[in-house]
């Protein structure tokens, strides 16, 4: 049997204790949660300096992020794929399925690339026929035409990431992704605001500093999986395709990626919604969406630590494994979801003034609005943790299809439309536009949860 195998505990099916689980989730997820905390730290940089710089860049960095962060989730459905099926070859054993599959993961991220270029590049006119401002599409636009670049060296960079992940070596994303924030918050600083002999370029700055930060996260990641596995030879004869396996990722990581997509949607359609309210709106849900997105993080490295353990439980067939580990990390994740509530609920301006001029004339408007929007992302933080929790593990056990459904109802059937009702036709506003968001989660929580408990979980260990 491989050493990948070999090198976990709980592969000869021993029972490991639910305090076990809490602790191998612990070591695994903390360096996933780290990373990704770096990584959204890249857009929260973002959204920190140009709240500085001015409430117009705010609201055009805020509308541009959330229309180019639906193209890549779309796209990043081929890495989360990868992650699952390098687990579960692990625990099976199978290294040369290892490479097979983050190859093809890299193959199909390469071509979406190049097919999404185009709403990037011409995203103007797209954003002026859903509603937007003229000034605040014509920013979001420049912005996109540089940043959009970015999105090829940051889906290759999600598979790679997968890969390791995968492999259970996340201390390396940890630190490659704290490394990537830094680098983005030193050219964002010269670049936006014309520091340290740079020139003053705004929000074109900001474009320029997310270009520059995922084209080096990307080398830097290959460099060490090229040097650190060369077993896998991840780029020998990489030109040469791999129908077979190429067909695999595709049929798990469209249905993962249109999942994601749902999601994104729900969160990219409020905060058009909110620029039909206006600069000020759209400025504070920027700034919350920010807040709530930070927490998600911590949520979404559960998730992953989940994906990883439970693809090699079914990579072994051990469903009580499996099961235990399901009920450590929702534990877990219900935790963090208090944490965030409490915070939400108690402090809700010291939370948003870090993000704002103390002398900027709207930041009194900005907070007003915040802070309402703050209790709605608390309600839904509960829910929020358990759909992600969920679909890692769902994940894990290679059930994409039906969650893919439950997410496209339970999100653009149920969240957007509440979205429109509660904001527009009952005239709540933002806080209505919000209140949707929650609606919509809280139906993808209960749904999902459901599915793995009353369904995938019982297909493990009797198919093996």
């Amino acid at each position: 049997m491989s050493t990948l195998a070999t090198k976990h505990p709980e592969t000869k099916h021993s029972a490991m204790p639910l305090r076990g689980h809490v602790r191998a989730i612990a070591v695994l997820g903390l360096p996933l949660i780290g990373g990704h905390v770096a990584q959204f730290a890249i857009g929260l940089t973002d959204t920190v300096m140009l709240g500085w710089y001015g409430v117009d860049e705010l609201a055009a960095v805020t509308l541009g992020s959330s229309y180019f962060f639906s193209i890549f989730l779309l796209g990043s459905g081929f890495a989360f794929a990868v992650m699952p099926m390098v687990a579960a070859a692990a625990g099976a054993g199978e290294e040369r399925q290892i490479r097979r599959s983050t190859r093809m993961g890299l193959w199909l991220s390469l071509a979406y690339g190049v097919a999404a270029m185009p709403l990037l590049w011409w995203s103007e006119a797209i954003l002026l026929a859903l509603g937007q401002e003229a000034k605040v599409a014509h920013d979001a636009a420049e912005y996109l035409r540089i940043a959009g670049w970015s999105l090829f060296p940051a889906l290759l960079y999600m598979v790679a990431k997968s890969y390791l992940a995968a492999l259970e070596r996340t201390q390396i994303v940890l630190w490659l992704s704290v490394f990537a924030a830094v680098i983005n918050a030193l050219v964002n600083y010269a670049l936006i605001f014309g520091n340290w002999g740079a020139p003053e370029l705004g929000i074109t700055g900001a474009a320029i500093a997310s270009l520059v930060t995922n084209g080096v996260s990307f080398v830097l990641v290959l460099a060490y999986a090229l040097k650190v596995l060369p077993q896998h030879e991840l780029l020998k004869n990489f030109h040469r395709p791999d129908w077979e396996m190429l067909g695999k990722v595709l049929r798990m990581g469209t249905p993962i990626g249109l999942t994601t997509l749902a999601e994104a949607s729900l969160f990219a359609a409020s905060a058009m919604m909110m620029g039909w309210l206006g600069t000020v709106p759209l400025a504070a849900h920027g700034i919350a969406i920010s807040l709530g997105g930070l927490t998600f993080m911590v949520h979404l490295g559960l998730s992953n630590a989940a994906t990883i353990r439970a693809g090699n439980a079914f990579g072994r067939g051990d469903r009580e494994h499996l099961a235990r580990g399901g009920k450590a990390v929702t534990v877990m994740s219900l935790a963090v979801s208090a944490v965030a509530i409490a915070l939400f609920l108690t402090i809700p301006d010291p939370l948003m003034s870090l993000f704002l001029d103390a002398e900027d004339p709207q930041k009194d408007a900005i907070l007003l609005i915040g802070g309402g929007l703050l209790a709605a992302a608390a309600l839904f933080q509960l829910m929020d943790g358990m759909q992600a929790v969920a679909l890692g593990l769902l994940r894990g056990v290679q059930d994409t299809g039906v969650p893919m459904v439950i997410a496209a109802l339970s999100y653009w059937a149920v969240g957007i439309p509440a979205s429109y009702v509660f904001g527009f036709l009952l005239g709540w506003e933002g806080l209505g536009v919000w209140m949707g968001l929650v609606a919509g989660l809280t139906c993808a929580g209960l749904f999902l949860m459901l599915r793995f408990w009353r369904r995938s979980i019982k297909a493990v260990g009797a198919a093996a």
